[in-house]
């Protein structure tokens, strides 16, 4: 008896950015020198004094269940932090703890989405978005965003996208994969367009904040628009800002009653978080920053490293991203050139075959919604990201003139 797959299932794909980190693996442990610029995974470990806290939690003996919504310390910490950092101001209520930044997406979604509600996704994004939307029954509809309107959402456009179906908004800065962060009059700009829709939620992914470049570090919506609270879904974590990807902690910040329905549905998917990674976490919230700007110092001087090797190439155009891990490259002008066999690259895809065959791997800017695109992470060593602009250069200098794409 042949399976019958839902259709709930086949409305979405795996993660293209898995698949790239696949690939790149299986080429690595067959001997294949390929510099892994796939994957948006700090490489600097988890602070010591965080790891402390779990072996801790272990030797206590805290490897039980935990509450749903988590533990009320991890809760109030996350409580403190928005507090303290972001000057917002919620109830216990409103925090919830889950299985990393995705699982509060995927929740809220699940507990508010009803067959032909819409939900705005800006493009380009990050692929969870409109994929989670599918899943739960949601129409995610596209607001593309291209390099020239340096990827970012205008407040005309968001006028023009929303309808009596729209029940969300997607805001994610800094953006992933696009680096882009937005402003302080831009936020004010969306949230005068946000005003006059009160139907309308936010769904604000903030994982990156604290991964910004400029001098002085931009707002978050609710810092500029506080009004909007009661219409919004604050997603945070401790992956990027904390090296601590696989601990799989991520918060949501909601008013109370969508809080209890994301809560409803994580207890009947995955239940609570694991009690080792939330004593992590906790340390994490209470722990202070001081470790974080050597980090992103890193982090800087890689993109800039990259960049300088990229922008006297021909055929390749870029945002300079002021935050988060990814460098968002546009290379229309490489399609219909030809490589020294004498294929032509056609496609975005023959274009990422082709930097793969010398030595640098990324994922196709297809996944985050435009084309031709590629995205490549900075979170790696720093001499990986120096040689990986250096072959990159070096593999668009050997090509030449070719058919039309």
């Amino acid at each position: 008896m042949s399976l019958r797959l839902s259709t709930r299932v086949q409305r979405v794909s795996l993660s293209a950015n898995a698949a790239a980190k696949l690939k790149t693996t299986e080429l690595r442990e067959r001997g294949i020198d390929v510099l892994d610029l796939t994957t948006g995974e700090p490489d600097f470990d988890t602070p010591g004094h965080i790891k402390a806290a779990a072996r801790a939690a272990i030797d206590r003996g805290d490897t039980g269940y935990t509450p749903t919504a988590g533990v009320p310390a991890l809760r109030e910490a996350v409580r403190e932090k928005l507090a303290r950092e972001n000057g917002l101001d919620y109830p216990l209520a409103g925090i919830v703890i889950a299985n990393g930044a995705k699982q509060v997406i995927f929740n809220a979604f699940a507990a508010t989405l009803e067959p032909g509600d819409e939900v705005l996704v800006p493009v380009p994004y990050w692929p969870t978005f409109p994929d989670s939307v599918r899943f739960n029954d949601g129409e995610p509809v596209i607001l593309p965003c291209p390099l020239e309107q340096g990827y970012r959402l205008t407040p005309a456009q968001l006028e023009a996208a929303i309808t009596p179906h729209t029940r969300w908004l997607i805001l994610n800065t800094p953006g992933n994969p696009s680096g882009a962060v937005y402003r302080h009059a831009e936020l004010e700009a969306l949230a005068a367009v946000l005003r006059r829709h009160p139907q309308v939620w936010v769904l604000l992914d903030e994982l990156y904040e604290h991964i910004q470049f400029a001098e002085e570090r931009s707002p978050g919506l609710l810092e500029v628009a506080p009004d909007l609270q009661e219409r919004t879904l604050l997603v945070g974590g401790v992956s990027k800002t904390y090296a601590m990807t696989g601990w799989r902690i991520g918060f949501g910040a909601a008013p109370a009653k969508l809080a209890h329905a994301m809560v409803v549905v994580q207890s009947q998917a995955a239940s609570g978080a694991c009690s080792i990674s939330q004593a992590a976490a906790l340390a994490a919230y209470r722990g202070g920053l001081d470790f974080l700007a050597p980090q992103v110092a890193a982090y800087r001087q890689r993109r800039d490293l990259l960049l300088a090797a990229l922008a006297p190439v021909a055929g390749l155009e870029f945002l300079v991203p002021d935050g988060g891990f990814f460098v968002f490259l546009r290379c229309a002008g490489l399609l219909g050139k030809r490589r020294p066999d004498g294929a032509v690259l056609a496609r975005e895809a023959d274009v990422l075959a082709y930097f793969l065959e010398h030595g640098v791997s990324g994922v196709a800017g297809s996944a985050y919604g435009l084309s031709p695109y590629l995205r490549l992470s900075i979170a790696t060593a720093t001499d990986s990201v120096a040689e990986a602009g250096t072959r990159i250069a070096a593999a668009c200098a050997q090509l030449t003139e070719g058919a039309a794409p």
